[in-house]
């Protein structure tokens, strides 16, 4: 009963903490957009705009106001589902994320449900015959993709795919999507990319984590006995090792919701991160905070999911 309370209370620490952790992000996130340069007012206006049109436009904004009412106002919308409207489209933020949103999320899963078995798969076999050919051809590869940027991996899948083979095309966003193959074809360049720079992470962490409970006394003693080794891994080591595997997983995957900015720029794909960038360039203010939220708390959430399996999975943490 002890131990279960102990464990229960590790989890409600961990979720604190991430609400905690939320709240400074988003002090960072607004005033940090606060520092952009140049005054919203004029470049909604233009340069043409007399000094007092730019007053009464700042004034109607609200502009004029302390950065910390405008702040406390703006986080209170948000814990209320109001994200403000856009400066430049003049409607509601959750309307212009919503469909934005949807387009990543479409994404991000099509590259989970790729990359997941497909990393976990390697990295398991890799630990389980440590020091094979196999394991040197997966470590070498996984350290080729990492050592490359993202933005490299795209230009690469651009120029082999796209330009020397043909076979796909250069850019997501207004390519044929009017079957399921040319709709596989439109998705391929970004879920590509996306699926090797997040499988060679996955892969090398998992590897990492499976043969840190292999060397463990209780797994070596099973080998001794005449387990064999895939048995000594799936039996002994792998259920040990589910914490280790689950933070590997989350944290390669929190890559998406950084990496995908990049991804979605060079292939012009209508996700949360291209309109994010767009609304950088126009200064859209409330836009930006929103997509830098969303972010951030698909960030916060795999983290912390990631923590609170580590702790239900692993009994030296209910101590």
């Amino acid at each position: 009963m002890l131990r279960s309370l102990n464990t229960w209370f590790l989890v409600g620490q961990r979720l604190g903490i991430a609400l905690v952790t939320l709240v400074i992000v988003s002090f960072a996130v607004f005033f940090a957009t606060e520092m952009l340069p140049g005054d919203v007012a004029e470049i909604l206006l233009g340069q043409a705009a007399t000094p007092e049109a730019v007053a009464g436009l700042r004034e109607a904004m609200g502009l004029n106001e302390p950065a910390i009412s405008r702040f406390i106002s703006w986080l209170t919308g948000l814990t209320q589902g109001d994200m403000g409207r856009s400066y430049v489209n003049d409607i509601d933020v959750a309307e212009l994320l919503g469909n934005r949103l949807a387009n990543s999320l479409r994404l991000a899963a099509v590259v989970t449900v790729i990359c997941v078995p497909f990393a976990l798969a390697c990295g398991i076999s890799a630990a389980m015959w440590r020091g094979s050919f196999w394991d040197r051809a997966v470590s070498i590869a996984t350290i080729s993709v990492i050592s490359v940027p993202e933005f490299m991996v795209a230009t690469l899948a651009v120029l082999i795919f796209a330009v020397w083979l043909g076979w796909l095309p250069a850019l997501s966003y207004g390519a044929d999507a009017s079957n399921f193959a040319a709709l596989l074809k439109a998705y391929a360049m970004p879920v590509i990319t996306l699926t090797c720079v997040v499988s060679a992470q996955m892969i090398r962490m998992t590897r990492a984590a499976v043969i840190e409970t292999i060397n463990t006394p209780y797994v070596e003693m099973a080998l001794l006995k005449g387990a064999s080794r895939r048995r000594m891994v799936l039996r002994h080591a792998l259920p040990n090792a589910l914490g280790p595997i689950a933070n590997a997983v989350a944290l390669s995957l929190s890559y998406l919701v950084g990496g995908v900015i990049i991804v979605e720029t060079v292939f012009n794909y209508p996700g949360v991160a291209k309109l994010m960038v767009d609304a950088v360039a126009t200064r859209d203010l409330p836009l930006i905070q929103s997509c830098a939220m969303v972010f951030c708390v698909s960030y916060l959430s795999l983290i912390t999911l990631a923590d609170v399996i580590a702790t239900l999975s692993n009994p030296r943490l209910r101590k």
